[in-house]
């Protein structure tokens, strides 16, 4: 098997990554808490990742492969992973739904460690492009680049699955919110 070209994202990727990220988070736990309603969950994860890839891309910490099948999406280490401030409120959410979304955030951010690291915010890959390992692919991507910062990683899962998924990539669990719904936070040296 080929190894398969992993590139960063540039906003001509857009389209591409956003479809496959929603295809990919239809059943996730949070996603599902933040979107629930069937009609309206493609719209607004479209917005949700929409609006973590714009404020990422310019960053070069988005890579992806085949065009973004598969996609990680990683934040770099900064001052300000303690606050939230994703600015979710310029997303065209109803009240209910902005309120869930920040809500959610800032639970996790202030779950977050104080020291730098470099941050997972998503990893997914497209149904049609699972099983591929293309998401193992891009994960190390960001993971060689925390290395060579010399930083750990930091990411959060609201799906129990993904623990032992995490865990045999290297990952440990660092602790867990109860609420808004059951997360885990995850760190790799």
């Amino acid at each position: 098997m080929t190894n398969p070209e992993i590139t960063i994202a540039t906003p001509a990727d857009r389209d591409a990554v956003v479809g496959s990220l929603v295809a990919a988070f239809v059943k996730d736990p949070v996603l599902r808490w933040l979107f629930p309603d069937e009609d309206t969950y493609p719209r607004y994860a479209a917005a949700f990742f929409g609006h973590l890839f714009d404020k990422r891309v310019h960053r070069s910490s988005i890579w992806t492969i085949d065009g973004g099948a598969s996609v990680a999406i990683w934040e770099p280490p900064a001052v300000g992973h303690v606050s939230s401030g994703d600015g979710f409120s310029a997303v065209q959410y109803p009240d209910d739904v902005l309120a869930r979304v920040e809500g959610y955030d800032n639970a996790v951010h202030a779950a977050l460690p104080t020291f730098p690291f470099w941050y997972l915010g998503v990893l997914g890959t497209h149904p049609d492009s699972a099983g591929r390992g293309w998401g193992r692919a891009v994960m190390r991507a960001g993971l060689d680049r925390a290395a060579a910062d010399g930083l750990p990683a930091i990411l959060e899962t609201s799906n129990p699955v993904n623990v032992d998924l995490y865990r045999r990539a290297g990952w440990e669990v660092l602790g867990s919110m109860a609420e808004p719904v059951p997360t885990w936070i995850m760190l790799q040296h």
